[in-house]
């Protein structure tokens, strides 16, 4: 498992475009709508806006590493590297937890990153860096696990980019993260309960400016750790039939 991890960690380190999407297109659009929304606006106002956009950001953009993980699954599915490993002793778990670890790795490296970008541009609090350290670590497990259950379920390339902008992009409108939530309808508002990227985001920005009580972090990490629990379960059992699929 530990050659599967490294090998996985290695390989995704030397992609360029990966380094593009996690942190230098997260930086980007965070500082043009800050600029955007901020324009006009000064002290309490802005500071409110900034420390919504900032986290909102940082928790839309980390799902995009779905896109990378189902490409890498498809590719060793296709060229017969699944089904070679799948002929050794390896249990199955070991090997979805050997490329899963290395995704772990680089999406909270890029949440680490873009919140401390947040405080040194932008200035904005971080108040409680052990809350903030909890919840960005299950995020990390949230989003890695959707993105390996995905992973095992879509069949091509092009189903994994357009179920990744439905997640990432239609989760981010229905939890709040482009526009304060309570701007939302009420039946949108409802709806947002249900998602990781809401509770995700509200306890990050609790964390930032330091109103979290340990109480108030119970619910968003349950909630979180039951959405990466839940994904990583499906994904053992889809397995199999992701293992027939493989060529060789």
């Amino acid at each position: 498992m530990r050659s599967i991890i490294s090998f996985e960690l290695l390989k995704n380190l030397q992609d360029r475009g990966l380094l593009f999407w996690m942190l230098l297109l997260p930086i980007l659009f965070t500082v043009l709508f800050i600029s955007v929304f901020t324009s006009g606006t000064e002290g309490v106002a802005r500071e409110q806006v900034i420390l919504s956009i900032v986290p909102g950001y940082t928790v839309m953009f980390v799902f995009f590493i779905i896109i990378t993980m189902i490409a890498n699954f498809i590719k060793d599915r296709e060229l017969g590297m699944t089904a070679r490993i799948a002929s050794t002793p390896l249990p199955a778990y070991k090997y979805l937890l050997g490329k899963w670890i290395p995704y772990m790795y680089i999406v909270f490296v890029q949440i680490i990153v873009l919140l401390f970008f947040g405080k040194l541009v932008y200035d904005i609090p971080l108040e409680q860096p052990l809350f903030l350290l909890l919840i960005s670590v299950l995020l990390t497990f949230t989003v890695t696990g959707i993105g390996l259950v995905l992973s095992l379920l879509v069949k091509t390339n092009n189903m994994g980019i357009a179920m990744t902008q439905v997640i990432a992009l239609g989760g981010a409108v229905l939890s709040g993260l482009w526009m304060p939530i309570d701007m939302m309808p009420s039946f949108i508002q409802t709806l947002s309960k249900f998602l990781p990227q809401y509770w995700a985001h509200q306890a990050l920005q609790q964390g930032m400016e330091g109103s979290m009580q340990i109480s108030d972090i119970l619910l968003p990490a349950s909630i979180l750790f039951i959405y990466g629990f839940i994904a990583f379960t499906i994904a053992i059992l889809r397995y199999p039939a992701f293992l027939k699929m493989a060529r060789g």
